[in-house]
């Protein structure tokens, strides 16, 4: 296993903020139009006099969603924000002002600070009623206690708790027995605090839960989420690859409106464009000669890297998480006709994390190595070591990268292209 601490003073480039990935996809581009006008209404009706809340990904956004209460994740707007190439600007302002916490998730807080709509993407965020904050990460916790009070919001933490006991090949029972795979006590939990969390919203928001209408949601969910199973089915099994990793990337975004017919409609548009490609015998590189799998959080900024190494080396990168989690990850069937306690099924337990999972999806990709990002900073590293030695076992090289996937003033472009480019040569082509 190779490493690289990419975060070198001396040698930094920000070339990434210059460049911009060819997307090929209708989808891909339908998926941008979509967020942007969305955005634009919720600004509108929170201008209206409605509440409006922010969350970290797959805490809430189900309860708000059947309460008609618009939501925005942190991680998608930092995304937002490092993908208009704003990110060195307010990671600069934060550490001058003493911050430095997890990247992904403080990203949003910079802009808030800079409180400058006139640089801010689409001119930033309204002001929310209502913060979730999660002991998943006492870093990420920090970020929302520190938010909420920039903005004069209600901060409303919601405890995590972890899974005692690893349940085996968890993907083939999760969708439709999860209450086979889940420890009862974590969904108890769970339950509760969501239980807490409507009646603060119905109190102070004058809105109430129609279970029905949850029911609904959990429902348009699993089509979803049914639809982005077939999109990775093929896109693991067609080679050469019908679609780059940019595509796949930019078609994960409706994961933040799942739940809703608009979601459904973009993830079904995205899938039915891939089947479309396999069906034709169109293929993303032609000169495919590599499968590579990307390990670790969306390069959101710079999914130009990945052409790179298509274009030189005809290895093309076929999975990451992102897509293989909402596969595998995500659907839940309704038991007990309880939507609520599914809902908290499917929070407490995605998956991520599973070394074996990530052999099987790598298995199921056809790929001859893979490309880790460490972030030295982020929960979601700590295995990353860990990780790679269980695909190593499995006959899958890995190179570990380290650096930031939304902060561009750590990232060198020469020298992590010299890294994958090494590996590639002498792990992989050999």
């Amino acid at each position: 296993m190779a490493e690289y601490a990419g975060k070198d003073a001396g040698a930094q480039s920000r070339s990434w903020e210059t460049q911009r990935s060819k997307k090929k996809l209708k989808s891909s581009e339908a998926v941008g139009i979509y967020q942007k006008d969305w955005f634009q209404n919720v600004k509108a009706r929170i201008d209206a006099g409605e509440p409006f809340a922010i969350c970290n990904a797959d805490e809430a956004e189900e309860i708000f969603l059947a309460m008609d209460i618009p939501v925005i994740t942190k991680q998608w707007w930092s995304a937002v924000i490092s993908a208009k190439r704003l990110s060195s600007y307010y990671f600069d302002l934060l550490e001058r002002e003493g911050y430095d916490l997890c990247r992904y998730c403080v990203l949003g807080l910079g802009c808030t600070m800079d409180n400058d709509p006139g640089r801010a993407p689409w001119g930033g965020l309204p002001r929310p009623s209502i913060i979730i904050g999660s002991t998943d990460c006492d870093a990420g916790l920090r970020v929302s206690e520190v938010w909420a009070r920039q903005y004069g919001s209600f901060l409303f933490p919601i405890e995590q708790t972890s899974q005692r006991m690893p349940y085996a090949h968890w993907w083939e029972k999760i969708r439709d027995h999860w209450d086979d795979v889940i420890e009862p006590h974590r969904i108890d939990l769970r339950v509760d605090e969501l239980k807490e969390l409507i009646k603060f919203l119905e109190v102070t928001t004058g809105r109430t839960l129609s279970h029905a209408r949850l029911r609904r949601v959990m429902e348009l969910v699993n089509q979803q989420e049914d639809y982005f199973a077939r999109a990775r089915d093929l896109i693991a099994r067609s080679k050469p690859c019908p679609v780059t990793l940019a595509d796949q990337l930019a078609n994960y975004p409706p994961q933040w409106h799942r739940g809703t017919e608009h979601g459904v409609r973009l993830t079904r548009m995205f899938y039915e464009e891939v089947r479309e490609k396999v069906e034709k015998g169109e293929v993303a590189c032609p000169g495919e000669k590599i499968r590579l799998m990307w390990i670790g959080v969306g390069l959101w900024a710079n999914t130009s890297f990945y052409q790179y190494f298509e274009e030189n080396y005809g290895a093309t990168f076929v999975c990451s998480m992102y897509l293989s989690i909402a596969a595998d990850g995500y659907a839940r069937a309704v038991l007990h006709d309880d939507p609520l306690r599914t809902l908290a099924g499917r929070h407490v337990f995605l998956g991520l994390g599973d070394d074996d999972w990530y052999v099987k999806e790598a298995k199921n990709h056809q790929v001859q190595g893979a490309v880790q990002m460490v972030t030295e900073n982020c929960r979601l590293s700590m295995r990353a070591p860990l990780t790679a030695k269980v695909l190593e076992r499995a006959g899958i090289p890995v190179v570990s990268i380290s650096c930031d996937n939304v902060d561009a003033r750590a990232w060198d472009e020469e020298k992590i292209r010299a890294l994958v480019s090494d590996f590639i040569e002498k792990r992989i082509l050999g």
